[in-house]
């Protein structure tokens, strides 16, 4: 981790606007067959609520027994490339750990794969929108970039909560090549494994009132985020919306997360 204006509607939905680029489409993600829920995912409709609200909850992604799976990865060490416990780094109270290697994770990698080349759909029109560079249309494509600007390390990450821990605002950047998009899936269920903990998000409007965003997913949806900024068309044009995410305070139970970010770290 480190440390207004009216929205203009991406998709006059059902159909796509002609300035939106088109992605070659990819071919399926290694064990995608185990990932039913994303081929029935309404991405237009994502892509308009990220417009309208800066944020998009998906439907479950992972069913209970994938979210248990991927939660009991916790306490395998041999999987993780690195533990930062956050109080001693002044991120919050918790701890996460980055996966090592994503072979040895088949559900995060096909989540990571599959879900990337929608997005980086989206992360091209906004691209177009605020005059940025744009990026391939296969993860692929994306790890070989980031292996080009010393970016080889995964980040897809596991963070797990107890009572009393919350995470401060930030961003996850990790290099100089960041992909605009990331998505948390939340492993556990609310009120009954944890209370409190909501997803926060703040949203800095130029000459203007910041704006929070709280969100409560349900075990396995998927919060869709920016990672740095989003678009928002104000009275000249496109502007640069900053946005930081953190995690309000679990009251009670204990709340674990699957943060997948696309770019690799330094």
């Amino acid at each position: 981790m480190d440390s207004t204006a009216t929205p203009l509607p991406l998709f006059d939905l059902p159909s796509v606007p002609a300035d939106v680029p088109t992605l070659p489409q990819p071919a399926a993600a290694p064990h995608s067959a185990a990932l039913p829920a994303l081929a029935g995912l309404d991405w237009p409709a994502l892509y308009e609520e990220l417009d309208r609200e800066g944020v998009a909850v998906t439907p479950p992604l992972l069913t209970a027994e994938q979210c248990a799976e991927l939660a009991d990865t916790f306490d395998r060490p041999g999987l993780f490339r690195s533990t930062v416990v956050m109080e001693r780094h002044g991120f919050g109270r918790g701890t996460y750990k980055y996966y090592a290697d994503l072979d040895a994770v088949p559900l995060v990698r096909a989540l990571r794969e599959s879900l990337y080349p929608p997005l980086a759909r989206l992360a091209n029109h906004w691209a177009a929108q605020l005059g940025e560079r744009s990026f391939p249309g296969t993860l692929g494509e994306l790890t070989a970039e980031c292996a080009a600007h010393g970016q080889h390390r995964p980040t897809p990450l596991l963070l797990r909560y107890g009572a009393g821990d919350h995470a401060c605002l930030h961003q996850d950047v990790y290099g100089e090549l960041v992909f605009p998009l990331q998505i948390a899936i939340l492993l556990d269920r609310p009120d009954q494994d944890f209370t409190g903990g909501e997803s926060v998000f703040v949203e800095q409007r130029p000459r203007s009132q910041s704006r929070a965003i709280v969100r409560r997913p349900g075990q396995g949806q998927g919060l869709v985020f920016p990672v740095r900024h989003r678009p928002v068309r104000g009275p000249h044009g496109f502007q640069r919306h900053p946005m930081r995410h953190g995690t309000n305070t679990v009251t009670t139970g204990r709340r674990r997360v699957l943060g997948v970010i696309f770019h690799n770290a330094v």
